[in-house]
């Protein structure tokens, strides 16, 4: 999922909000690159609350990561690798229908359709999650708190002796790939041109893809809440468990 839709759900997951949780919701796409493999970065919540002893804001941090990705299994795992009686995830269900038009938008091979297509179904729900409430506000407002910023690169520099993380970098460079404005069908597509023009080098089709993006939201709009509702009990119930 998108990081507005994150913080959306680490406040619901937790019940609370701030600008720890705030970042600690996003934290696992911005650990992605040579020191952390995908999974790697999505599976460090409970190592992070671990770490914490008696801090309660590192404490907070370990939970909010932990409401993300797939270790435990947090709302990436729902929604990319298995929800109930899917197949795969809720977004790459919702996607099939999307894969053929997808492809032609984005000019991309058809082996990576679907899991292109899974992202315009993020970004139909991103649109949804953003214009519910201020969640661009907080995101912004946690990744210019420098200070925060700061503490968790030491606690995260401390825990894994990483000199190189350099995590204000990659605080900075995600700000840039992602929208941290209110996200609109439009706004998304001209990121996700960035973001394929980076990872792919290929020009999507702006126009097209924020067609889809706006066809996704209607979509999903139907079952999205009951799918938050019955992930954000199994999420609470999984980091229990663990931590």
């Amino acid at each position: 999922m998108y990081p507005q839709t994150h913080v959306y759900f680490a406040e619901t997951v937790l019940g609370k909000q701030g600008d720890i949780v705030t970042l600690g919701s996003i934290l696992p796409d911005m650990l992605v690159g040579k020191d952390f493999s995908h999974y790697e970065a999505h599976s460090k919540g409970v190592e992070i609350y671990n770490f914490a002893g008696k801090d309660d804001l590192i404490l907070d941090l370990g939970k909010a990561v932990s409401t993300h990705g797939f270790e435990p299994k947090g709302l990436d795992y729902y929604g990319d690798e298995k929800y109930l009686d899917y197949e795969k995830g809720y977004c790459f269900e919702k996607a099939r229908s999307f894969i053929v038009q997808t492809v032609e938008a984005c000019d991309i091979p058809a082996e990576m359709g679907w899991w292109k297509a899974h992202n315009i179904i993020e970004m139909g729900v991103e649109t949804i999650i953003s214009s519910t409430d201020y969640y661009s506000e907080r995101i912004k407002t946690a990744l210019y708190n420098r200070c925060l910023i700061n503490k968790v690169d030491e606690i995260l520099q401390e825990l894994w002796g990483k000199n190189s993380l350099n995590f204000a970098r990659r605080v900075e460079k995600f700000a840039g790939f992602v929208e941290i404005e209110r996200a609109t069908a439009e706004s998304l597509a001209k990121k996700y041109y960035i973001q394929m023009q980076y990872r792919h080098h290929v020009e999507i089709d702006v126009k097209k893809v924020a067609k889809l993006i706006n066809v996704a939201a209607e979509k999903v709009i139907l079952d999205l809440n009951e799918f938050f509702n019955t992930t954000s009990g199994m999420v609470k119930n999984n980091i229990k468990a663990l931590l």
